[in-house]
């Protein structure tokens, strides 16, 4: 038997450290480490990359109490920056290296993607999340975005003020499809456009396969909506699965603050979506690459009837400013997709 329930009758009620407690890898990267890292032979970068985190690991916590008085006032040694930065293409394995960082370094410590920060900052205010992160040793930042300048602004500061405080940094680039260069996109932008901040970071250079030029994995074909009751049985027997009419989710979401998505899905075994519809709402749009990320990150499988995922956001969406976004959304929906069709219906 399957227990249903619906995403769109939930209202998860947040604490800040509620909040703060999410900031650790997904289940995905929860038993990484360097030790399970394979670098490629053929690319000497990766095992550079290795032995230059597993140094820069060393280092956090060592200069506990030298706050920012003491950096300002201190002669200044040939220091270590306060940030190393991955920059490569896509799947060389860059959010498994940032989560063995993070594994290996001593705490307190977060981990969390671009979008997580930046609604963190939405959620709590920027002064409150400056007082909360600056108590860290170590701040991780998985696939920085560069295509709202605003929320690039935002970033730096945040990354300034905490590096002031005496933390640590790390990020990873995001070159996913629709990225303009050969894989130093990431970073040339990110120097360009933080500047100042840019200076105290360490650029690690990960070479390896590019999957940009593959586009997007065809999609499954949509269930039919009388198709969907069977197979939700033969997936999810036994277990807790999220059901709902697709536009009813969508207008859900306007009213749940994406920094609490993490929450909103808890306990959710799988999802299932009737009738989805292409969206052409920018705002929805970006709201719904959110809840993709959370889900993917969780290894929520999917089942849904409507449109399939390759149609899921407007031709002008997927080729426009938010580009990277939506391929990645998309590309992620596709594979909780598949796992969501693995058994067939008695």
């Amino acid at each position: 038997m399957v227990q249903i329930e619906q995403l769109a009758a939930r209202t998860p009620a947040v604490s800040v450290d509620e909040l703060l407690k999410g900031f650790y890898p997904s289940p995905r990267f929860g038993q990484v480490s360097f030790a399970s890292y394979r670098p490629d032979q053929n690319q000497p970068s990766q095992a550079a990359a290795v032995k230059a985190l597993e140094g820069f690991a060393g280092g956090v916590g060592a200069g506990d109490g030298d706050g920012l008085f003491k950096k300002l006032f201190t002669k200044k040694k040939v220091a270590a920056r306060a940030g190393i930065y991955l920059d490569g293409g896509f799947g060389v394995g860059k959010t498994h290296l940032l989560a063995s960082l993070w594994h290996a370094a001593p705490g307190p410590k977060a981990f969390g993607t671009f979008v997580e920060y930046t609604n963190l900052v939405g959620a709590l205010s920027f002064r409150k999340t400056v007082e909360a992160l600056s108590h860290y040793k170590l701040v991780c930042i998985d696939e920085f975005e560069l295509d709202d300048p605003g929320d690039t602004v935002l970033m730096s500061r945040l990354m300034r003020e905490l590096a002031d405080a005496g933390v640590k940094l790390a990020a990873t680039s995001n070159t996913l499809p629709g990225s303009l260069g050969d894989g130093r996109f990431a970073a040339v932008d990110f120097a360009r456009e933080i500047q100042v901040l840019a200076d105290q970071f360490d650029v690690i250079r990960i070479d390896g396969e590019d999957f940009r030029h593959r586009g997007l994995p065809a999609a499954p074909a949509p269930l039919k909506n009388s198709q969907l009751a069977a197979q939700m049985r033969a997936e999810f027997d036994g277990k807790t699965v999220a059901e709902d009419e697709f536009s009813s989710l969508i207008g859900h979401l306007a009213g749940v603050h994406p920094s609490r998505y993490r929450q909103l899905i808890d306990g959710i075994d799988g999802v299932v979506w009737r009738n989805v519809e292409t969206i052409t709402e920018q705002a929805v749009a970006l709201r719904f690459v959110v809840l993709a990320d959370r889900l993917y990150d969780k290894d929520v499988p999917i089942l849904a009837s409507g449109v399939p995922f390759d149609k899921l956001f407007t031709d002008e969406m997927m080729h426009g400013g938010y580009t990277k976004k939506y391929f990645r959304a998309v590309s992620r929906l596709t594979a909780l997709a598949r796992e969501g069709q693995n058994h067939e219906p008695s």
